[in-house]
């Protein structure tokens, strides 16, 4: 079922308000539940010695220079970064990916961070929360990350709850105001002129409230025109299907049914 658009009868604070209480249930739960998580990918960044906006205190006279255009055909690559934010812990892991911003490529970044951090920091979680924009390679229509998501919740032993912002609110996403502005403050006027410096830049990323940011390069290959067909949508457990309330978009991929669970402690994003 699609989400009402804003001005169609989507009552928007009820609409938040159904978002962000769950949101405030589970945020700080060490026990049963693996708290909130906010995550989005940020809009790509060529890489290349471009220039950067903003300014940085260099020497006199020694300006950085930089290429007087960004033709795209002349970067060096590209970067993705896609951030996983916890909300109770004020921490945050980006996956810079380097190919095309999917959605099996937004469900890895999601699973390098509970590999890596996010079973280490729960062990005892057996479900999770996610709020997420309502569009994009991670959007509540997209067919790609209902089935790679349904796959991470069953391989991870999972309940997973995505709940999706009501269209046209995507910037009141905390990972937003809370990761990617700090890091666009971070690397401004700094040339992104590799892929290093990207993530090198991004790890560095720090704020006056404490956040800590892991971040990692993704060089793994994410093909877009990925086709879901009816089958493989139908294969996936009912409750992962789409859900409206006051305009807020939920789904739940459920794992199936297992014996005792085992205390995972690591292996080891964003």
């Amino acid at each position: 079922m699609p989400a009402p658009a804003v001005g169609q009868h989507c009552n928007l604070p009820a609409a938040l308000r159904g978002l962000l209480e769950p949101c405030a249930r589970t945020t700080g739960t060490h026990g049963s539940e693996g708290g909130g998580r906010s995550n989005a990918p940020h809009l790509p960044d060529l890489v290349g010695n471009y220039k950067n906006a903003g300014r940085q205190w260099r020497p006199t006279g020694e300006p950085v220079r930089v290429d007087v255009h960004d033709f795209p055909g002349d970067a060096l690559g590209k970067a993705l970064p896609y951030g996983v934010y916890d909300l109770a812990a004020d921490a945050d892991w980006v996956n810079v990916g380097t190919d095309h911003d999917t959605a099996a490529f937004a469900v890895e970044s999601i699973r390098r961070w509970w590999n890596g951090q996010g079973r280490l920091d729960y062990p005892q979680a057996t479900r999770l929360l996610i709020t997420a924009d309502a569009g994009g390679s991670n959007g509540y229509r997209t067919r790609a990350w209902m089935t790679e998501m349904a796959a991470f919740a069953a391989r991870a032993g999972l309940t997973v709850t995505v709940c999706h912002m009501p269209p046209g609110t995507s910037k009141w996403n905390k990972v937003e105001h809370r990761l990617f502005s700090a890091i666009t403050m971070n690397w401004r006027g700094r040339p992104l002129n590799s892929h290093e410096v990207v993530v090198q830049s991004i790890a560095a990323t720090t704020t006056r409230t404490g956040l800590t940011v892991h971040a990692e390069l993704d060089t793994c290959a994410y093909p877009i025109g990925v086709k879901v067909s009816d089958a493989e949508l139908n294969a996936v457990p009912s409750p992962a299907m789409p859900s409206t309330a006051n305009g807020t978009t939920r789904c739940t991929p459920t794992p199936p049914a297992r014996g005792p669970a085992i205390q995972s402690r690591s292996s080891g994003r964003r």
